[in-house]
């Protein structure tokens, strides 16, 4: 578990990135049917949230793979 400093492994950080990235990306869609200008984003902001996300899902996917890999030596 994460102490009060923070995550401490790489793999809490990059799982802190994950769920960062996917609250943003969460964020930004529910703003994007808001009724108040400075609520509304772009597209490009959506997108760019999304792809956020895929990339530390897929370091976070690596990770595990490489730490699966140095258990199975």
């Amino acid at each position: 578990m994460p102490t009060s400093n923070g995550p401490s492994t790489p793999q809490e950080l990059i799982v802190q990135e994950v769920l960062t990235c996917f609250a943003t990306h969460a964020r930004i869609r529910s703003a994007r049917g808001g009724l108040l200008a400075a609520s509304r984003v772009g597209p490009r902001d959506g997108e760019r949230a999304f792809d956020d996300l895929q990339q530390a899902i897929t370091q976070l996917r690596t990770l595990s793979r490489q730490q699966d890999t140095g258990r199975a030596t």
